[in-house]
């Protein structure tokens, strides 16, 4: 095996598990996303076109799914991934906890998760 050979199939090796491992990284937990639409989304509503366009982004920002929106961060602090993506009962009482607080706690006229929820915002803000 030449030298040059040797070099390209490493390269490729190393490219397939880069883009392995990020294609990882890009999907929010489905179960969360999936009782978030059954709780929230509704067909043909205002909600429901915003949350189609974000996909995870309505918890997530920007290209690294690591990094969360205010949203993303309070669901974050009642749910873990590993141990609560098939509790849908824990899932579904956080939602409704994270619902009731505030979008910005530094601003006291800033309204609550669910009041942008029920205008057909996302909760998280515009998707950056």
């Amino acid at each position: 095996m030449t030298r040059t050979s040797l070099c390209f199939r490493l390269a490729v090796l190393t490219a397939v598990f880069v883009l392995g491992s990020a294609s990882r990284e890009a999907f929010a937990i489905k179960q969360f996303a999936d009782e978030f639409k059954a709780v929230y989304v509704k067909d043909g509503s205002p909600l429901a076109a915003e949350v189609e366009a974000a996909k995870c982004n309505v918890c997530h920002k920007g290209k690294s799914k690591k990094d969360r929106n205010v949203y993303g961060e309070a669901l974050a602090k009642l749910l873990d991934k590993k141990e609560d993506k098939d509790n849908k009962d824990k899932i579904r009482q956080a939602l409704e906890t994270v619902a009731k607080e505030s979008s910005n706690p530094a601003d006291a006229s800033a309204p609550t998760f669910g009041a942008l929820i029920e205008q057909g915002k996302l909760p998280g803000g515009p998707v950056e």
